[in-house]
């Protein structure tokens, strides 16, 4: 509820100079395109589920009025490469934040907590803009319009294995959702990123591990290990609770999420930047599990709060100061002007 309140408050403060108006009686203008998605250079390399194909995807983008100088908005829709039995999962729903300035600029896929509040997602797609970095809020599996009326499926759910299903489908939109940011005409494809806070940090830090044409990475309040994370969470207790009414076991869980921890695939890459942002008294990511993802990446930058998961509130603005920096366009290297960096 203070995390809410306070997203509201800042949200509120951004508005000045870049709120969205109403949707009231303005012409919203719609365009639908087509992207081909072409597989990573190292694409046989990645594990089978993480995998896509050559292919092309349609997709339609409807501009959302704002009063904002500095930025566009827009909706927009794609269907997501997995085909689930429920409809409405099976579009993904984008919010595109695209600064007016001139000139290439840096793209950075964008995702939501745990709880589906987007506000907060929103308020950093609005820093990012505000400050010449395009931002792309992507809906996850089975939230918001995603998810179906009348059905259970949730993309973190009691169930692990429904939840291996979330996640998976989770990475192959992001990576889907990386392919239509490197198409704009106005983005940098060199300098697409990712970034999430909570569950978003969490599965950023894996789509991080499997996507190479994120050059940076950061995130919030996440961590690895996910059968830690599953057996001590204050917040996963139903999880472990369900899985042991099951038959299962601690060992069972761990090789059960495996598969969709980050750890499993995170390694040091030449030319890719991390950012960690975390709380040392996290009650819902263990620091050690944080500290398990820190190494598992080659001991990127990190920074510490003195603060829980939820009173991590309180950094925000040092959040949003230091994401804002770190996704800058990339300086151009000794002797190069500024004009041919690519």
């Amino acid at each position: 509820m203070i995390a809410r309140t306070v997203c509201r408050f800042l949200l509120a403060m951004l508005a000045v100079g870049s709120s969205q108006a109403a949707p009231s009686a303005e012409v919203r203008t719609s365009r639908t395109g087509s992207v081909e998605y072409q597989p990573a250079p190292n694409e046989a390399t990645l594990p089978k589920q993480f995998q896509l194909e050559r292919h092309t995807f349609q997709f339609q983008q409807t501009d959302v009025p704002t009063s904002s100088r500095r930025m566009r908005i827009s909706s927009v829709t794609f269907p997501s490469p997995v085909t689930t039995p429920e409809r409405n999962n099976n579009t993904v729903h984008c919010e595109y934040f695209c600064p007016t300035q001139v000139g290439k600029k840096p793209g950075v896929v964008v995702l939501h907590i745990l709880g589906g509040d987007f506000d907060l997602s929103r308020l950093f797609c609005r820093a990012l803009a505000s400050n010449g970095v395009a931002g792309l809020f992507m809906i996850m599996p089975h939230y918001g319009p995603r998810q179906q009326p009348g059905s259970s499926a949730r993309m973190i759910s009691i169930d692990p294995r429904e939840t291996v299903r979330g996640m998976t489908q989770a990475v192959l939109d992001v990576r889907q959702a990386a392919a239509w940011l490197a198409g704009q005409d106005e983005i940098d494809p060199k300098q697409l990123g990712v970034m999430g806070i909570s569950l978003g940090g969490i599965t950023s830090a894996l789509v991080a591990s499997l996507e190479p044409r994120f050059t940076k990475a950061c995130f919030i309040l996440a961590g690895g290990d996910m059968g830690e994370v599953a057996w001590t969470s204050t917040e996963l207790a139903p999880v472990r609770e369900h899985w042991k009414k099951t038959g299962g076991n601690k060992e069972s869980l761990f090789a059960e999420l495996k598969v969709i921890d980050p750890v499993t695939y995170a390694r040091p890459l030449a030319g890719r930047k991390i950012l960690m942002l975390n709380a040392r008294q996290d009650e819902v990511v263990p620091p050690a599990c944080t500290e398990s993802l820190w190494r598992a990446f080659g001991q990127p930058e990190i920074v510490w709060w003195d603060a829980g998961h939820y009173t991590a509130v309180r950094y925000i603005f040092e959040a949003m100061a230091k994401t804002v920096r770190f996704f800058q366009p990339s300086e151009p290297r000794p002797g190069e002007d500024q004009s041919t960096a690519k």
